[in-house]
């Protein structure tokens, strides 16, 4: 794992166009050698857009294979480049909406679902505001001690691991002014979740948002991240949510789920479908992902 690191510290010394021509590069191999991921992201956009052809599906994964192979070859940007370089590759759009809020001293919660530029974005945005966020466990130790240090590089940074729960979440927050960075959209199991339509599809979906806002009083503020053509990346902050929380947990989910949806159709191939999204199904519902030989075969293109 050392050695992995060592690579990624020199492949940051490089261009940063070196570094996006290798992720593409990266991803373009690895759509072709990870069949299984290949297959779970196929399944996704089957599902998302029925309406599309076979050929536009392929199109679209391959695009996104290549959004996260130049995710991968930044981590070493993430991890140990100047943050200064790192601060000119990422720009704000409507960053008033977040610092207005701070400045009246109120509670927020950043919703800011999984793209694939959102490391960049989140490692400029922390130099320039605290954050409290979540963190899950790596079960290799060196590389969760790697993701760690680079999580607390600008020293701005409270992390909540998963498994302390909601209590610590609200805790932190309400002594703290950091705004909550809070990344909802996979699927957790169906213990703390409830089901509403992600792309017309009944989803597991944690009901948090709505909950920890209720509890904080916390205003919520979309973030999302999107990359443009030469590699930066733009940060846009959407206006705080007016009549949120509703009391209605689901009608509150289900906003949040119409929101992320609205996105992802704005760039789809910069969001990630290699998680088992749809996984966890309502009783009696077959598994999304049940991969046959033929099907892998098939898929492989």
């Amino acid at each position: 794992m050392k050695f992995v690191f060592k690579i990624l510290y020199w492949i940051q010394r490089l261009p940063f166009e070196m570094i996006q021509s290798l992720g593409a590069l990266i991803g373009w191999l690895c759509y072709y050698l990870i069949p299984r991921r290949r297959h779970i992201g196929m399944v996704n956009l089957q599902k998302c857009f029925p309406q599309w052809s076979e050929k536009q599906h392929t199109a679209l994964l391959k695009e996104h294979f290549r959004q996260m192979g130049i995710l991968l070859m930044e981590y070493g940007l993430y991890w140990y480049s100047d943050a200064a370089r790192i601060k000119k590759l990422v720009r704000y759009q409507d960053k008033h909406h977040l610092d207005d809020a701070l400045a009246a001293g109120e509670k927020v919660i950043l919703l800011y679902p999984h793209f694939t530029a959102f490391e960049l974005a989140v490692y400029a945005l922390n130099q320039d505001v605290p954050l409290i966020s979540m963190y899950s466990k790596q079960k290799n130790k060196e590389m969760d001690e790697q993701v760690l240090k680079g999580r607390h590089r600008y020293n701005n940074v409270f992390l909540i691991g998963r498994t302390e729960g909601l209590r610590a979440i609200i805790k932190q927050m309400k002594k703290s002014d950091a705004p909550f960075l809070y990344l909802p959209d996979q699927d957790f199991g169906a213990k703390d979740s409830v089901f509403v339509d992600f792309f017309g599809i009944p989803t597991a979906t944690t009901p948090g948002l709505s909950r920890i806002a209720a509890m904080t009083n916390a205003k919520v503020i979309p973030a999302i991240p999107t990359r443009h053509g030469d590699g930066s990346v733009m940060l846009r902050f959407y206006p705080v949510w007016q009549n949120f929380p509703s009391g209605d947990v689901l009608a509150d989910t289900q906003r949040m789920n119409d929101f992320i949806e609205a996105r992802v159709r704005e760039h789809p191939e910069q969001y990630y479908w290699l998680h088992k999204r749809f996984k966890t199904r309502p009783a009696g519902e077959n598994d999304f992902y049940q991969e046959t030989a033929h099907a892998a075969k098939s898929d492989k293109r």
